[in-house]
C-alpha cells in the first residue's frame, strides 16, 4: 500500500473519491458536505491531500482545507474504499494528513467536525479535544459547505451552535494537552454516548 501526498498525477481519481464519499454517507445514513471532482482536484494539485493506492487501485483519501488566513486548517473527506476497510488504513491516512498539516501550516489550529465515532477516536489519539463550534473557524465559506448535508437544518435551527457533528480541535500552542488527557477521555466517552443516542433517534424519525 502506497500512502503519499497526492499530486497532479492523481487527479484521475477525483471522481471515484467523490463517489466513494457519497456512497459511504448514504450507507451509514449520516450527513456529509458534498464535494465536486473539481473541488477535489484543486486540493490535489496544490499538494493538500493524501491518497492511498494499492498499485493503480484507489484505496483511500483525505484532504486539507485552509481557513481564516491560515489560522485554521481542517482535515476533511477522510474515506477508505470498501475493498480496503477494516485494515487500519483510515488511521494511517489520518496520521499522514495530520502530519502534512503540521508541516505545511505549523502555527495553524487543526479542526474537524464529524459524526463518525471512529474518526472522533482517531482525532482524540492525535491530541484533538472536543470543543464548541464557537472555537472553530468563523469563516462563512467553511460553514457554507454544510449546506449540502442532510442535517443542515439542525445547524441553522441552533444558530450554528451545535449539530449532530462534534467539533474537535488540535491547538499547537496548547501546552495542557498532556495534563488534560484523562479529562478529554471522559469527555470523548460522554460525547460518544450522546452521538449514539442521537443517531438512534434520527433513524427512528
Amino acid at each position: 500500500m502506497n500512502i503519499c501526498v497526492a499530486d497532479a498525477s492523481h487527479v484521475k481519481y477525483a471522481q471515484i473519491i467523490c463517489d466513494t464519499i457519497a456512497e459511504s454517507a448514504k450507507v451509514r445514513g449520516t450527513g456529509i458536505a458534498k464535494r465536486t471532482p473539481e473541488y477535489i482536484i484543486k486540493r490535489i494539485k496544490n499538494g493538500n491531500a493524501i491518497i492511498a493506492l494499492d498499485g493503480e487501485h484507489f484505496a483511500g483519501f483525505c484532504y486539507i482545507e485552509v481557513w481564516g488566513h491560515q489560522k485554521y486548517v481542517a482535515n476533511s473527506g477522510l474515506i477508505v474504499h470498501p475493498d480496503y476497510r477494516n485494515q487500519g488504513l483510515a488511521k494511517k491516512i489520518k496520521k499522514a494528513i495530520f502530519d502534512l498539516s503540521r508541516k505545511k501550516f505549523p502555527e495553524a489550529k487543526i479542526f474537524g467536525i464529524t459524526t463518525g465515532l471512529a474518526v472522533m477516536k482517531m482525532n482524540y489519539d492525535l491530541g484533538y479535544r472536543p470543543v464548541t463550534f464557537s472555537e472553530l473557524t468563523d469563516d462563512p465559506e467553511f460553514w457554507k459547505g454544510c449546506q449540502t448535508c442532510k442535517n443542515f437544518d439542525v445547524l441553522t435551527r441552533t444558530e450554528r451552535k451545535m449539530c449532530l457533528c462534534t467539533g474537535m480541535l488540535y491547538d499547537p500552542n496548547d501546552r495542557s494537552i498532556g495534563r488534560e488527557r484523562q479529562v478529554n477521555k471522559k469527555t470523548y466517552e460522554r460525547l460518544k454516548r450522546i452521538k449514539e443516542t442521537l443517531f438512534l433517534k434520527k433513524k427512528k424519525s
